[in-house]
C-alpha cells in the first residue's frame, strides 16, 4: 500500500501549529496564575488586616470576586487549548490516514498520538469540573500549564530525535493486537503524565505550606499561591494514579497475549517487557501504600515520581538502547 506524502506534509504541518497554539495557551494560563496569586495575597492581607481590627463585618465584605481580567486570561488560554487539541488531532488522523493504518506504530507516532490523548483527557477534566460547579480558582484550568508544558516538550523532543517519514509497519506490527495493546498504553502513559504533574505541584505546595506554618520564607510568589492545597492536589494525582494503574494492568496483559501469537510465548524477558512490569509493580507500590499502609503526602508522592521516572527511562533510554524484541517499534 503506498505512502500519502501530501497527507504525511499536512499532518507536519497541522502539528507545528498545534504546538504554536499550545504555547500562545501555556503563556494564557501563566498570566491566569500570576493575576490569580496576586489576587489571594492581596485578599489574605486584607483578611488579616480586618481580623486584626476586630472587624469580623469588614472581613466579608472585603472577600473579592475573581477579578475579570483572570477571567479572560482563563478563557483566552482554554480556547487556544481547544485549537491545539483540534489541531494535533488533525495530525495524527492525518498521519494515520497517510500511511493506511493506526498512527502508533514507531516513537514518533506514540509520543504524537500519546500528547493528544493527554490534551484530550485535560480538557475532559476542564469540562467535567466546570460542570461539577468548581468554578473560579479550583477548577482543573490550574493544571493547563503544567499540561501544555510537557505536551510542547515530548513533541519537540519527538520532532527532533525520534521523527521518521511515513512508512508500513513491519510485518511483526501488522496485527490488530497492535491497535489494542499500544493504544491502552497511551491512555496508560496519558493518564500518568497528567498526575505526574500534579504530584510535583503537590510537593512544592506542601513544602510552602510548611515553611508558612513554621513562619519561614515562602517562595513560589503568586504563581504558586494560585494552586490548589497540597491535600487537594495529592487527591488529584492519586486518583489519576489510580486509573492509569488500570490501564498499565490491561497493557501488561495485552502484550503477553499478543507476545504468544507473535512469538509463542506469553513472557519473553525482553527489556522493554521487564521495564513495563517494573512500572506496574512501582506503581503497585504506590496505590498500597497509600490506601492501605496510610501513606500520603510526601511519602507517597515520591513513589509516583519514581514511578513516572521508571516510564520516562523505559520510553527515552530502553526502546533506544537496549536491543530486544521490541527494537523494531523504535526510531
Amino acid at each position: 500500500m503506498t505512502i500519502d506524502e501530501n497527507i504525511a506534509g499536512l499532518s507536519n504541518v497541522l502539528l507545528y501549529s498545534a504546538m504554536t497554539a499550545y504555547l500562545g495557551s501555556m503563556i494564557s494560563y501563566a498570566a491566569d496564575l500570576a493575576d490569580g496569586g496576586k489576587e489571594i495575597r492581596s485578599a489574605t492581607a486584607r483578611r488579616e488586616a480586618a481580623a486584626a481590627a476586630g472587624g469580623a463585618a469588614v472581613l466579608t465584605r472585603t472577600r473579592p470576586e475573581a477579578p475579570p481580567r483572570r477571567r479572560r486570561a482563563a478563557a483566552v488560554g482554554t480556547s487556544l487549548f481547544v485549537l491545539a487539541t483540534l489541531l494535533h488531532l488533525g495530525s495524527v488522523v492525518a498521519r494515520g490516514v497517510s500511511v493506511h493504518r493506526v498512527p502508533w506504530g514507531n516513537m514518533y507516532e506514540f509520543a504524537l498520538t500519546g500528547t493528544c490523548v493527554v490534551a484530550i483527557a485535560y480538557l475532559v477534566a476542564v469540562v467535567r469540573a466546570h460542570r461539577a460547579g468548581l468554578g473560579g480558582g479550583r477548577d482543573a484550568r490550574y493544571l493547563g500549564v503544567f499540561v501544555t508544558a510537557p505536551v510542547l516538550a515530548t513533541l519537540g523532543i519527538a520532532l527532533r530525535t525520534f521523527y521518521v517519514d511515513a512508512a508500513q509497519l513491519v510485518p511483526a506490527l501488522d496485527s490488530y493486537w497492535l491497535i489494542i495493546h499500544v493504544f491502552v498504553a497511551i491512555l496508560a502513559t496519558a493518564l500518568s503524565t497528567i498526575g505526574f504533574s500534579a504530584v510535583v505541584l503537590q510537593l512544592v505546595q506542601e513544602r510552602r505550606e510548611s515553611r508558612r506554618a513554621a513562619g519561614g520564607d515562602v517562595r513560589g510568589g503568586a504563581f504558586m499561591d494560585a494552586l490548589p492545597r497540597s491535600v487537594e492536589l495529592e487527591r488529584t494525582a492519586f486518583r489519576l494514579q489510580a486509573v492509569g494503574f488500570v490501564m498499565w494492568t490491561f497493557t501488561l496483559i495485552a502484550g503477553a497475549v499478543w507476545a504468544q501469537v507473535a512469538w509463542n510465548r506469553y513472557w519473553n524477558w525482553d527489556s522493554k517487557e521487564v521495564w513495563t512490569f517494573i512500572i506496574w509493580v512501582v506503581y503497585a507500590c504506590y496505590l498500597h501504600a497509600r490506601s492501605t499502609r496510610g501513606w500520603d503526602g510526601r511519602r507517597a508522592a515520591y513513589l509516583a515520581c519514581l514511578a513516572f521516572g521508571c516510564i520516562l527511562f523505559n520510553y527515552l533510554v530502553v526502546n533506544i538502547f537496549f536491543p530486544g524484541l521490541h527494537s523494531y517499534a523504535g526510531v
